[in-house]
């Protein structure tokens, strides 16, 4: 197996190696270079246990950030304070950086509105808040924000309505009261558009940015939830329309549709999603956030398997769009 930056920094330590001072410079000068991207996975699509996602994450992926959303069968939020002090040892000990709090903050009911038929029995990656529980989920979030060092925080729009429409300017104003909060901490709210929320095709997520103009209320454009969709084209239908200025996070999966209409996920090199083209794009408009791997397909074998083939799709639609990682 050929000898990765990480492992040959490391054996100059490890043997006390001097080098001259042009090296030194060479050396400095390429482990400064930052990528286009903040190039990252879900550590919860590796696995549940932490310190074995972000093994595979530094040191198999190569990467030096991660997005963090459960671990150890529990959701960040229920994580004690000696779980979230292994956490940060665990993330400094493979020298990752966090890109976001993936929570689930929003994922719920709206009340007065029709029970979705989106809404679960069951929890939803270990998360069960309900609507009254989500101001206090906020501020747990907050705190996680702060101590994983990440200025970004997850959230959806409340399970998707058959008709959201009575619905929509209350559920803008809590988004807008959210981000509004959030600001006084110089924090992002990211809206995910999901297709089992009110907000998941890219024309909804146009419609939401509009409908909450806080500048720090920014989408985590998904285009493999849009893919979903049988009428929407994510890339560059819907991208092209979205505000590019306001796209802080993007999540990489990707989908086909089936002929009943419903979907299967699939690697990130297989499916309806033009991730080269996708890339590019982001590219092209200065796009320097998180691109963030979310396998969810699992026919690889297993959650890590098919993670590692979608990775290196990914990696391989970097390539071909010209981004540096």
């Amino acid at each position: 197996m050929p000898t990765t930056r990480r492992q040959f920094l490391a054996g100059i330590s490890a043997t006390g190696v001097v080098m001259g001072a042009p090296a030194i410079a060479q050396a400095t000068k390429k482990s400064t270079l930052r990528p286009k991207f903040r190039l990252a996975v879900i550590n919860d699509e590796i696995s549940p246990d932490f310190d074995h996602a972000c093994s595979v994450a530094a040191n198999d992926f190569g990467l030096s950030w991660i997005e963090i959303r459960s671990m150890w069968g529990k959701t960040l939020a229920d994580l004690d304070a000696q779980q979230l002090s292994e956490a940060k040892s665990i993330l400094k000990k493979y020298n990752l950086r966090v890109t976001d709090i993936a929570s689930p903050l929003f994922k719920t009911d709206w009340p007065g509105a029709p029970i979705s038929k989106e809404s679960p029995h069951h929890d939803q990656f270990n998360a069960d808040f309900g609507f009254k529980k989500q101001d206090a989920l906020l501020e747990r979030c907050i705190e996680l924000a702060k101590t994983f060092d990440t200025d970004r925080i997850r959230c959806f729009d409340f399970w998707r309505l058959e008709d959201p429409k009575p619905y929509r300017k209350a559920i803008n104003q809590k988004l807008s009261e959210a981000a509004s909060k959030l600001e006084k901490y110089k924090l992002i709210l990211l809206l995910e558009n999901e297709m089992a929320c009110n907000t998941g095709s890219g024309e909804e997520a146009l419609e939401t940015l509009r409908g909450v103009p806080n500048r720090n209320f920014m989408l985590n454009w998904d285009p493999g939830n849009a893919g979903t969709f049988p009428n929407d084209v994510p890339y560059p239908d819907a991208y092209n329309k979205l505000p590019k200025d306001r796209i802080g996070h993007c999540h990489v999966k990707n989908v086909k549709r089936l002929e009943n209409g419903k979907f299967e996920w699939q690697p990130v090199g297989q499916g309806v999603i033009d991730w080269v083209g996708q890339l590019k794009a982001l590219k092209a408009n200065g796009y320097r956030y998180g691109v963030s791997l979310e396998t969810h397909w699992h026919g690889g074998g297993s959650p890590e398997a098919s993670t590692r083939i979608s990775m290196k799709d990914l990696k391989e639609a970097l390539t071909k769009a010209a981004v540096a990682v």
